[in-house]
């Protein structure tokens, strides 16, 4: 992505006799060492003395003939020619349709660099070195190569390496690479070398843009002895950047902890524990776009799903993958993928966890398996004129094993009228006949057969299983003795049973209990990769509809236990995995906060015991302590106070803000549009309507959640029940006690608390007439 270096962070020349470090150096265009020094290491700036081109120039050379490179590509692409290739239409179409996406694939965005980083290897990757090369390469000044202009590949110094590293692979007319993809083995070091283990680089060069222009660099020696490990000032720049429009990539900033994440192998299930502002959903996309290199052949036959909790967030992320260049991976609700019905009707807090409870799963097994009926009699096949008899208690003994066997329901099905023919086949063998396959299959077919089958093993409908189930107390009594108290029985029934599946009012829950019982019916195919992010919200049962599209494949689960926000909500990530079927799965966690600043994690962190009080608190490496204000309201008059006043509310939580509490939260969003990047205004959800009235009525223009900001509109009025998962430069939070309250119980509204406070990249500002929560003080 492209940096942005501020002049308050770079464009500060040294003074006379400073000593600068040699661990990295850092350049601008225009701005020399005093005394034309140059930066340390011998890399000047552009028209510094002796050096009339300069290493800054020589970089903006290589990134346009990158370009050119990229264009030479994409051309060659929409040259090719594919009349006489192909036999028929349809693999001439499957052929255009590859080459159109390559071809979009290859385009050259020109806010986007090419590249963000330089690695010279002190030896070639692989390479064995001799005794000699040893000498010569130890001997050698690192920046020769540079000195020479040297770009590509390979430095003739010594045989030393050199590699850009970018978002896609660029290769010129000799197909020797210009820049190397990210994802590459070779690229590895750029994002996990320091000077305490190297990794044979010899420096190491990030690379600031301006409008996508490259005009600042920065070096880091990381095989000099005396180099000490330093903060990069262009990284800790683009983390800070203000952020408008949808979610951006991360891939020039990737932190070593998050990249091993990222390039964990595809044979596991992993898990990552995230803290706010850690990174956990960009380190889930970009492992997505790293699995897709290094497995593309497997994962395009078995495909790939990213599930994330609303359409909302969808389109918040919809952009990174495409940015690293995967325009296929599709995107997905878990209601999405159990939409077999119309959601149109709500369970009670307390029905929605029984039903999203893992017992149910034991349940519905039962109820699937209840209308096999034992055989009472024979069953007569004629074939031509003999008459072949088999005995009930043989139809017993089939339907037992199959039954034993554990296959599902709809196989099980299909498999019985195959194993009824073979009975009636070897009776005709032991007559003295020579039945073959056809004749099984003729049986098989048979009349009496299918009728037997359709009486021992009936069809089942899921929807009308699961709306019986939910209906009738006798046959909910049935399959739940032993499993469900008659109390928990009693609350899943409908007080009013529907007419019919179509009339049915089916809530979200419902259609999961419908997506488990058609794959007890059926097998639900199997993906290669499935990331699942913000899991913590997450039911058991909707755990388990996700592991059914990652049977024989893998997942990777993204979440944090402390924003967990519904009834059922995961208490520990042990029990997660072993829901979705992936009781092995390996979990890591993220606590070093790239994105919430300092002083906002610490106040938002004081929450953690009464929510998750086993989580660690999160810690930012921010630079940037962040804005964070506490504001006490006057619900009348709507004068404010600093972090001390308490505000003068009289408690009620109306549903709306009270005029003096609404004023002074459209002030707080005019405040923060002062400032450059999003302002997102975050509220309970009952409050929305007359906030939005409230800044009509001061004349600040906003957006919905999903909607993409723009320089000209940058405000947005979150749904706090919404807001999970989305990022804001600024944040006015309205009123925290109602935000609690909204809440079906107290843990539960303080988690959502916890999220809105932690929507904040550079400043958050927080208004209340009521109380504020003890919790936070």
């Amino acid at each position: 992505m492209p940096a942005h270096p501020s002049s308050a962070d770079l464009d500060d020349p040294a003074e006379p006799g400073d000593s600068p470090a040699p661990a990295a150096s850092a350049v601008l265009p225009n701005t020399a060492a005093p005394g034309g020094g140059g930066t340390p290491g011998g890399a000047g700036g552009p028209g510094e003395p002796g050096d009339p081109a300069g290493p800054l120039r020589r970089e903006q050379a290589h990134l346009a003939a990158s370009r050119a490179a990229l264009r030479a590509m994409r051309a060659d692409a929409e040259a090719l020619d594919i009349t006489d290739v192909t036999a028929n239409w349809v693999n001439a179409a499957v052929l255009r349709s590859q080459i159109d996406g390559r071809i979009k694939a290859l385009a050259d965005h020109a806010g986007t660099p090419l590249f963000f980083g330089r690695l010279d290897y002190l030896h070639p990757p692989g390479a064995e070195r001799t005794e000699e090369a040893v000498e010569t390469e130890d001997a050698r000044d690192p920046e020769d190569a540079e000195d020479a202009g040297q770009t590509g590949e390979t430095a003739a110094a010594g045989g030393a390496a050199r590699y850009y590293i970018g978002r896609r692979h660029v290769h010129d007319a000799d197909g020797d690479p210009m820049v190397v993809d990210w994802r590459a083995p070779v690229s590895q070091p750029f994002y996990r070398a320091s000077p305490k283990e190297p990794m044979d680089v010899a420096l190491r060069r990030r690379f600031g843009y301006t409008g996508g222009e490259l005009t600042a660099y920065e070096d880091e020696r990381l095989s000099d002895p005396a180099a000490a490990e330093t903060v990069s000032r262009l990284l800790q720049t683009e983390i800070e950047r203000p952020r408008v429009g949808p979610m951006r990539d991360i891939v020039a900033t990737i932190q070593p902890e998050q990249d091993e994440i990222v390039r964990a192998g595809l044979g596991g299930t992993l898990c990552v524990q995230g803290a706010p502002g850690t990174g956990k959903t960009a380190v889930g996309l970009h492992r997505v776009a790293y699995l897709l290199y290094a497995h593309r052949e497997r994962l395009s036959r078995a495909g790939t799903l990213v599930i994330g909790p609303n359409r909302s967030f969808l389109r918040y992320i919809e952009q990174v993958l495409p940015a690293l260049g995967e325009l296929e991976v599709a995107q997905a609700t878990v209601d999405d993928l159990v939409a077999h019905v119309p959601v149109t009707g709500t369970d009670t807090p307390e029905a929605a966890r029984l039903k999203g409870d893992a017992r149910m799963a034991e349940v519905l097994r039962r109820a699937v398996r209840s209308g096999v009926r034992p055989p009472g009699e024979g069953l007569v096949v004629v074939r031509g004129s003999r008459r072949w008899r088999v005995p009930a208690e043989e139809l017993r003994q089939i339907v037992d094993e199959l039954l034993g066997r554990g296959i599902r329901y709809g196989a099980a099905r299909e498999a019985l009228p195959q194993r009824i023919a073979h009975a009636v086949l070897v009776r005709m063998e032991a007559a003295g006949e020579a039945p073959d396959d056809r004749t099984q299959n003729a049986v098989a077919r048979d009349r009496a057969v299918k009728a037997a089958v359709k009486a021992i093993w009936p069809p089942v409908d899921p929807a009308k299983l699961v709306l019986r189930l939910l209906s009738d107390a006798a046959f909910l009594a049935e399959q739940a003795e032993g499993v469900l108290s008659a109390g928990e029985q009693a609350l899943l029934l409908r007080p009013k049973p529907p007419r019919s599946v179509r009339s049915a009012a089916w809530s979200a829950a419902d259609a999961v209990l419908i997506d488990e019982v058609r794959d007890l019916v059926e097998r639900t195919p199997s993906l290669g990769h499935v990331v699942l992010d913000e899991a913590q919200d997450l039911s058991p049962m909707q755990y388990r509809a996700v592991g059914r599209r990652c049977t024989t494949g893998s997942a990777t689960i993204l979440g944090d236990l402390a924003q967990g926000t519904t009834p059922w909500s995961t208490a520990a990530w042990s029990e997660a995995l072993s829901h979705l079927g992936k009781p092995d799965g390996r979990i890591e966690e993220l606590t070093e906060g790239f994105r919430v600043p300092r002083d906002v994690i610490a106040y938002a962190s004081r929450l953690l015991p009464a929510i998750a009080p086993g989580l660690k608190e999160a810690t930012s490496v921010r630079e940037a302590a962040g804005a964070l204000e506490i504001r006490g309201v006057d619900a009348a008059g709507g004068g404010s106070g600093g972090e001390a006043g308490g505000g003068d509310g009289d408690g009620s939580g109306g549903p709306g803000p009270r005029p003096g509490l609404a004023a002074a939260v459209a002030e707080a969003c005019r405040e923060a549009l002062e400032h450059e990047g999003s302002v997102g205004l975050i509220a309970a959800d009952a409050r929305v309507p007359a906030l939005a009235g409230a800044l009509a009525a001061a004349g600040l223009p906003y957006l919905s959640p999903g909607e993409e900001t723009t320089a000209d509109a940058r405000l947005t009025l979150v749904p706090a029940s919404l807001a999970k998962g989305l990022e804001y430069d600024y944040v006015v939070l309205d009123e925290p006690a109602a935000v609690v309250a909204a809440e079906p119980d107290r843990r539960t509204g303080l988690r959502r608390l916890y999220v809105a406070l932690t929507r904040a990249v550079s400043g958050l500002t927080v208004l209340h007439a009521e109380d504020l929560p003890p919790e936070l003080g």
